[in-house]
């Protein structure tokens, strides 16, 4: 019996609808919605090495992405600038090559349009707009997802945005020297570019990214393109989110000498929550503020600027550090740092995962600051999945009609 197990295995390999190369992959946020979203990875390529170790553990540990384990090129740590599809692909270059691409898709970096940076757009180094617009004439995809802060969305980035929809669609855009150029485009309509809310998508937490959509023209000709809708009409609390991981945090404590504090700590978060989230309904809920996943170039992590550690404070969690997880907490003994403290328990990587939206399995490597960081900067997977569904559904209509007309 136990022989016939390993076939068994292999032959349960799903083939995808569509297929998606991911820039600026990260810890795996967008590429798991996509993945829930019927798109099989040819390739993720992502710089931070902790990250890629996190795409690397995940992908070769989970039944799911047993697809990805045969014909997705996870890349080393690479600079999406010198990421060249038809060089590095191998194990999916065939796949590329008979069946194109669906969907090139990618975070590309916030900072230059961050209201927490200086907001530099184009002039700031970590642009990758010219990069992602010079891979979309590489590889022809046949749909675009492009996700960044809000902040892109901004009237002084006006001008950057109209060049961008220009170098996908064709158009006139106001230079640098508020003179109007004209681009002609690399044979895309630009659908949306707007701005979805990850607490509409059943996140416990603000998260607003603005999302550009667009498909290559031959795909969307006579068809129409779905904006994602709201999943959820309530958002999904902090006390909702985060609720069983708290006990089982404290539960660890309910025996021997931490056992009336860790009852009461766990009694005064929850009222605190609870609170927060009745002082707020219809207003957006006890939901976290934005978490932050900060840089290199600082130092800890923490739970991002003033404004959100008071945020916290309010939902009874302190945002100045983050927790170790519940057994190097109770083997470090870092108790009083991690559960108890005046502000309340601070959050594991696991609980900030949560407040993200990632499933429970997801694996993270690296240390506890790496794990926060990579963490911090995702997309959450379940706003990645609405977008990817949406693409998918006009990219199932065009294959219908194509075939209709055959």
């Amino acid at each position: 019996m136990t022989h016939n197990k390993e076939p068994e295995r292999a032959s349960t390999v799903v083939e995808p609808e569509f297929t998606s190369i991911e820039i600026c992959a990260g810890a795996g946020g967008q590429a798991i919605g996509l993945h829930q979203a019927g798109f099989g990875h040819l390739a993720l390529v992502e710089l931070d090495e902790h990250a890629v170790s996190t795409l690397k553990l995940n992908i070769e540990e989970h039944e799911l992405w047993a697809w990805e384990r045969q014909y997705c090129d996870l890349l080393p740590p690479t600079d999406v600038k010198e990421f060249e599809p038809h060089r590095d692909l191998s194990k999916g270059a065939q796949i590329l090559k008979q069946r194109g691409l669906d969907l090139l898709a990618g975070g590309v970096p916030c900072p230059p349009f961050s209201h927490a940076g200086k907001q530099l757009g184009k002039d700031d180094e970590r642009d990758l707009f010219p990069r992602m617009l010079e891979l979309v004439k590489t590889l022809n995809p046949r749909a675009v997802m492009i996700e960044n802060v809000r902040g892109i969305m901004d009237p002084k980035f006006s001008d950057y945005r109209d060049w961008i929809k220009a170098s996908l669609q064709g158009g006139s855009y106001r230079g640098d020297d508020g003179q109007l150029a004209y681009e002609k485009g690399l044979g895309y309509t630009v659908c949306q570019w707007g701005v979805l809310e990850a607490s509409d998508f059943g996140v416990p937490q603000l998260r607003p990214r603005a999302i550009l959509v667009a498909f290559r023209e031959d795909v969307i000709k006579d068809l129409k393109y779905e904006w994602p809708t709201a999943t959820h009409e309530e958002p999904v609390s902090v006390l909702e989110g985060l609720g069983p991981s708290m006990q089982e945090r404290f539960e660890r404590y309910f025996e021997g000498i931490h056992a009336e504090r860790a009852r009461e700590a766990l009694d005064r978060w929850r009222r605190k929550a609870r609170d927060r989230d009745n002082e707020l309904k219809g207003k957006g809920g006890g939901i976290a503020p934005t978490l932050v996943g900060g840089s290199k170039k600082h130092g800890g992590a923490d739970l991002g600027p003033s404004r959100a550690k008071a945020a916290w404070k309010q939902l009874g969690i302190s945002g100045m550090g983050v927790a170790n997880d519940i057994d190097t907490c109770a083997k470090k003994q870092t108790e009083d740092r991690d559960l108890f403290g005046s502000d309340g328990p601070m959050l594991t990587v696991r609980q900030a995962a949560i407040i993200q939206g990632f499933p429970s399995e997801w694996d993270f490597s690296g240390g506890k600051t790496a794990q926060y960081r990579q963490v911090g900067n995702a997309f959450p997977p379940p706003v990645a999945r609405a977008v990817g569904k949406s693409i998918a559904d006009v990219l199932k209509a065009a294959q219908e009609r194509d075939e209709r007309k055959a």
